[in-house]
C-alpha cells in the first residue's frame, strides 16, 4: 500500500492512500469458480446435518438469541450471509420449505454437489451456457425415470397409516425424534383437521404453534380448537365453562367514559352520583343485551376497568379481556359465528 503526503489550499496536511492498485474485479472463469467456491462453502455448512444422523447446529443471532436447529430452512434463515450467491441458496431453501415442507437441507446439499461437479467441467473448457443445458437435459431424464418407477399410494381420511409413514420420516431427522410416534400423529391430525381435501390444499395460517416454558416434549397436546392464553377478567370467576356460547366483541365492553375531546363539569355530589347511576345502568343494560342473546361468556378485544370487573361479576357473566385481532378472527372461525 502506498502514500501520498499532500495540503490542502488552506495548508492543512492530509493523506491520500493509493489502495485501489491492488484490487481488481474478477471477471470470466475466475468470477465463475469464486461464485462456485462461495455456494460450496454455504452448502458444506448444512451438510453435517442432513439425514438421522445428522448434527444439530447452534446459531446465535446478534442480539444473544440462541437457535439450535438442524432443519435446513431454520439454519439457512438463520445464517447472516452477504454473499450473493449464498443468499440464492437460501431463497432455494425458503422456496422448497414453502412449497413441500421438508427436504430444505438435501436441496442445498445437492445443489453445492452438481455446482462441484460443474467446476470440473468448466476446467475441461466447456462452456457455462452448454454445462447449463446439460443439467436442464438431465433433470427432464431423471423426472421421466421417476414418473416410470413411481408408485401411487392411495389413502383416505379412514385409514392414515401411510401418511404417519410419510410423518415420521419427515420428523426422523429432527430433534423430536425421541418422541417420533406422537409428533408424527399429531402432525397427520393437525392437517386433516384443516386441510379441504377437495381441493387438495391446506391453510397453514390455521395451525398454530404454542410454546410453553417447562415441562418436556413427551406433553406436547394437540388441541382442535383454538387455544387464548388469557385469563378471567376477574380472579373469582369461574375457572372451568362446559357447553360455553361466546359472545364475540371488538367494541368497547365498559360504562361509557367521556371521550378526551368533550368536557364534562360537575358542580355537585348529587350531578356526580347521577352520572355514576346512568354509567351503571347503561353497561347493565349491554350486560343484559349480551346474557339475553344467550351468551355466557365474553371474548373482548378491548379492555374494561375494575368497576366493570365487578358488574360483569356481579351479574355472572365471565369475560377474557385484551384478545388479540388474529384470536378474535381465528375464534369467529372455529365457532362459525360472527365479530
Amino acid at each position: 500500500m502506498s502514500a501520498i503526503y499532500t495540503t490542502d489550499e488552506y495548508g492543512r496536511p492530509f493523506i491520500i492512500v493509493r489502495e485501489q492498485d491492488k484490487k481488481h474485479r474478477k471477471t470470466g472463469i475466475e468470477a465463475t469458480k469464486a461464485h462456485i467456491m462461495a455456494a460450496k462453502t454455504v452448502s458444506n455448512i448444512v451438510r453435517t446435518s442432513l439425514g438421522p444422523r445428522g448434527l444439530d447446529k447452534i446459531l446465535i443471532s446478534p442480539d444473544g438469541d440462541i437457535t439450535i436447529s438442524n432443519d435446513g430452512a431454520t439454519i439457512m434463515s438463520q445464517m447472516a450471509i452477504e454473499n450473493q450467491i449464498g443468499k440464492l441458496l437460501v431463497e432455494l431453501s425458503k422456496s422448497q420449505d414453502d412449497e413441500i415442507g421438508d427436504g430444505t437441507t438435501g436441496i442445498v446439499v445437492l445443489a453445492g454437489a452438481l455446482l462441484e461437479q460443474a467446476e470440473e467441467l468448466l476446467d475441461r473448457g466447456i462452456h457455462p451456457i452448454r454445462i447449463s443445458d446439460g443439467f436442464e437435459r438431465a433433470c427432464k431424464i431423471a423426472v421421466a425415470h421417476l414418473d416410470k418407477v413411481s408408485d401411487v399410494i392411495p389413502w383416505s381420511k379412514d385409514d392414515t397409516s401411510d401418511l404417519f409413514k410419510c410423518a415420521k420420516t419427515s420428523l426422523g431427522s429432527k430433534i423430536v425424534n425421541k418422541c417420533h410416534d406422537q409428533f408424527a400423529q399429531i402432525a397427520v391430525d393437525a392437517i386433516l383437521s384443516v386441510a379441504d381435501l377437495e381441493r387438495k390444499d391446506v391453510d397453514f395460517e390455521l395451525i398454530k404453534m404454542e410454546g410453553k416454558v417447562g415441562g418436556e416434549l413427551a406433553n406436547t397436546a394437540l388441541v382442535k380448537g383454538v387455544v387464548i392464553d388469557k385469563d378471567f377478567s376477574h380472579p373469582q370467576m369461574p375457572k372451568e365453562i362446559k357447553d360455553a356460547k361466546i359472545a364475540i366483541l371488538t367494541c368497547p365492553f365498559e360504562p361509557p367514559k367521556p371521550k378526551t375531546k368533550h368536557k364534562l363539569d360537575i358542580t355537585t355530589v348529587k350531578e356526580f352520583e347521577e352520572l355514576q347511576k346512568y354509567e351503571r345502568d347503561t353497561f347493565e343494560n349491554m350486560i343484559k343485551q349480551v346474557k339475553d342473546c344467550g351468551a355466557n361468556v365474553v371474548a373482548c378485544q378491548w379492555g374494561f376497568d375494575d368497576e366493570a370487573n365487578s358488574l360483569l361479576l356481579q351479574h355472572k357473566l365471565p369475560a377474557i379481556r385484551w384478545v388479540g385481532g388474529p384470536e378474535i378472527e381465528l375464534l369467529a372461525i372455529a365457532t362459525n359465528g360472527r365479530i
